[in-house]
């Protein structure tokens, strides 16, 4: 039997004979561009819906735009993460944007793997969630295609930055704490060394603003820390250590959900209740902490707008190479939950 012949793709002359319409008018409609009447629009999208027409991303490459944008996620495990995905889907939902993922890795060398093909490919904008690499590495990437960086602070000439008042929303988990009664607050960090990630990164920010919020309240003497890492292992770990200290704490600020998933899984397996034994909150307020079973109380950064924030400036920038850089910070909100309570007397 002999193999049938693969199918002729459908091209942008096919579509225009369909429509009765010149190619000129196929391109304006593809484009979005001034010129094409209502009329022929919808003449042309039906042309493209009954012969299923899909622009040859090659071809658009080399004509300018490849209409693709990547994404990289430091960790796919963080279920804050997807929060900012789901605002980047959303904005780019009207438009004939397509959105590649990449993992980071938290890693310099995996970033640098991620950024270097997405930019080989010829992504018209690129969206960094978290990186680690160093500041010269992510102009380097800016200098090539526009790039919007989310939640990392610091300011640049070439990228734009969207980030959380991290300082704040460890101000409000603190507040929350102290106005329970409760004195002996710990917090369990991200380990960091590098000087720059340390004046830019969202973990030493809240770290920085535990320590600022205990001073505030007279709690100076009580700050309490651990390094350990923002992942549930890291959570699990940084629990047990503060299990081990004499007093123990009587609340735990975990720096982000996912740590809280391995301070709660510490606490139980010690025996021990929450709130009724020690209170647990957490930062992101991730599917996770408005489960009903853990209700955590966690710190709301509005990842959905982090998202759509990113991709604003990330299109003004890909229409504007030129203009200012930009630098968006989102107001932090506290979700109170029965993962917290007055310490036990």
């Amino acid at each position: 039997m002999e193999p049938s012949a693969a199918r002729r793709r459908v091209t942008i002359v096919d579509v225009a004979r369909h429509a009765q319409v010149s190619t000129t008018a196929v391109s304006k409609v593809l484009r979005n561009a001034y010129g094409a009447s209502p009329e022929m629009r919808a003449k042309v999208r039906r042309a493209i819906d009954e012969l299923g027409y899909r622009p040859h991303a090659g071809a658009r490459g080399l004509r300018g735009q490849t209409y693709t944008i990547g994404v990289m996620l430091p960790d796919i495990r963080n279920p804050f993460f997807p929060e900012i995905l789901d605002g980047i889907t959303a904005s780019l939902e009207a438009t004939e944007y397509q959105v590649f993922l990449g993992p980071g890795c938290n890693g310099e060398k995996e970033e640098a793997r991620v950024t270097e093909a997405m930019i080989d490919r010829g992504m018209d904008g690129i969206i960094l969630v978290a990186p680690v690499s160093s500041r010269a590495h992510l102009e380097r990437v800016a200098a090539s295609v526009p790039t919007v960086v989310v939640g990392r602070h610091g300011k640049s000439p070439v990228y734009d930055t969207v980030a959380d008042d991290d300082i704040e929303g460890a101000a409000l988990v603190v507040g929350h704490l102290a106005g329970l009664g409760h004195r002996r607050i710990a917090h369990i960090e991200h380990h960091e060394t590098d000087p720059t990630r340390l004046a830019e990164m969202p973990n030493a920010r809240r770290a920085d603003g535990y320590r600022r919020a205990m001073r505030a309240h007279g709690l100076e003497e009580c700050i309490d820390v651990v390094s350990t890492s923002y992942t549930q292992d890291g959570g699990h770990r940084g629990a047990q250590e503060l299990l081990a200290r004499t007093p123990r704490p009587t609340a735990v600020f975990a720096g982000a959900d996912i740590v809280a998933m391995g301070v709660l899984q510490a606490f139980t397996e010690a025996g021990l209740s929450v709130p009724g034994d020690i209170s647990v909150a957490g930062y992101d307020n991730t599917t996770f902490a408005a489960f009903g079973p853990i209700s955590l109380t966690s710190v709301d950064q509005a990842g959905r707008e982090m998202g759509r924030n990113a991709v604003r400036l990330l299109l003004e920038r890909i229409a504007d190479r030129g203009r200012p850089s930009a630098q968006v910070t989102l107001s932090p909100t506290l979700v109170p939950r029965r993962t917290t309570a007055r310490p036990a007397e």
